[in-house]
């Protein structure tokens, strides 16, 4: 079966936190969720409690995580795996998922403007030989969604 080309694109905005806030917010469970409200949902790993590393072997699955639509439906997994991680400021995940057969995330978290710019990078290639190009634009608008709901949440 032919393999697809991978597909790539960027999210940035500006949150109006410092870095530090915003770190630790999109590093726990309740934050990555938060972002992907009322969308989606995703479920913990067994012993997740947050991107740290005290608690994360670089390299080795974390564990899956269901994506469940309107926080109800499974549609989709990841099998969370973070290759890099710079607490405070960045981690690179690059992940199997169930329509993925390469999933990469990386965030960035600097300080910009008297708070903060989170940019998300990501590159991804679909199983099945399934073109990438024809899913960048949801899953951009995904991400878009996601920085809209955690720049609202240090707009309060």
């Amino acid at each position: 079966m032919p393999q697809s080309r991978p597909a790539e694109f960027e999210v940035s905005s500006l949150v109006p936190a410092h870095p530090e806030q915003v770190w630790e917010r999109i590093i726990t469970p309740a934050g990555i969720n938060h972002e992907l409200r009322p969308w989606m949902r995703m479920t913990r790993p067994r012993g997740f409690e947050r991107l740290d590393p005290e608690s994360v072997e670089l390299g080795k699955p974390i564990g899956r995580s269901w994506i469940l639509l309107l926080g109800l439906l499974p549609f989709e997994y990841d099998d969370v795996t973070l290759v890099e991680l710079e607490p405070g400021r960045r981690f690179l995940e690059r992940s199997p998922m169930l329509s993925q057969r390469s999933w990469q995330h990386e965030r960035i978290v600097e300080p910009a403007d008297g708070g903060s710019r989170v940019t998300d990078r990501i590159r991804m290639e679909p199983r099945l030989g399934l073109p990438a190009a024809p899913l960048r634009p949801v899953f951009r608008a995904v991400f878009r969604h996601r920085h809209r709901r955690l720049r609202a949440w240090f707009a309060h």
